[in-house]
């Protein structure tokens, strides 16, 4: 597996239009993965426990390494619900990176996000497309929305919400064009790296 090419094709300040753009994108994969990858971080202890309340069962940790006084790495290991604010407060900025099944959580999870960012993922292969001479590419092939960005790596923090197509390394631009027309839109820049 290499490098995804990440195109954006939507761009909103309002993050249920940005998700549901990205679910009809999702929804024309030939095939899609089972599961959905979720990330988010969080700036704020009330962020924090909105979203731990959707993904109970998740690991939360620190954003970026912490140690400790003897070099090791340090964990978080709170109970998020049962512990109160001031002792959640020293360890952020926190974030979570997790699967879940697709069609499970992913609409409560975009309504808990707070201020910091986000993604929301779904893997797959498009179908063959003859008009535009492309053809899927398991392991390359989805689609992204990042909440607060416009990069499809973790970038600079944003008040839009990005929704990126991921395509074939080389960068499969008529099907990416295509894929914006569907939702009314268009390519809205120059190939990203994707994952």
């Amino acid at each position: 597996m290499g490098i995804a090419a990440a195109y954006p094709v939507f761009r909103t300040t309002d993050p249920a239009m940005a998700f549901a753009q990205a679910e009809r994108l999702a929804a024309l994969l030939a095939v899609c993965d089972e599961e959905v990858d979720l990330f988010a971080e969080f700036r704020t202890v009330p962020d924090l426990r909105r979203v731990a309340a959707v993904l109970p069962e998740a690991d939360f940790d620190h954003r970026g390494h912490r140690t400790g006084p003897a070099g090791e790495k340090l964990r978080f290991d709170l109970d998020i619900a049962a512990s109160d604010d001031a002792a959640l407060e020293p360890h952020l900025p926190m974030s979570v990176m997790t699967e879940v099944p697709r069609g499970s959580v992913e609409r409560d999870f975009v309504a808990a996000l707070g201020s910091g960012q986000a993604a929301v993922n779904w893997s797959g292969q498009w179908p063959e497309d003859p008009e535009t001479d492309c053809c899927g590419s398991w392991g390359y092939d989805g689609v992204q929305v990042v909440f607060h960005g416009e990069e499809a790596q973790w970038g600079e923090w944003t008040g839009h919400h990005t929704v990126f197509v991921s395509v074939y390394k080389s960068g499969d631009l008529p099907r990416a064009e295509k894929l914006a027309a569907h939702i009314g839109s268009e390519v809205l820049g120059a190939r990203q790296q994707g994952w």
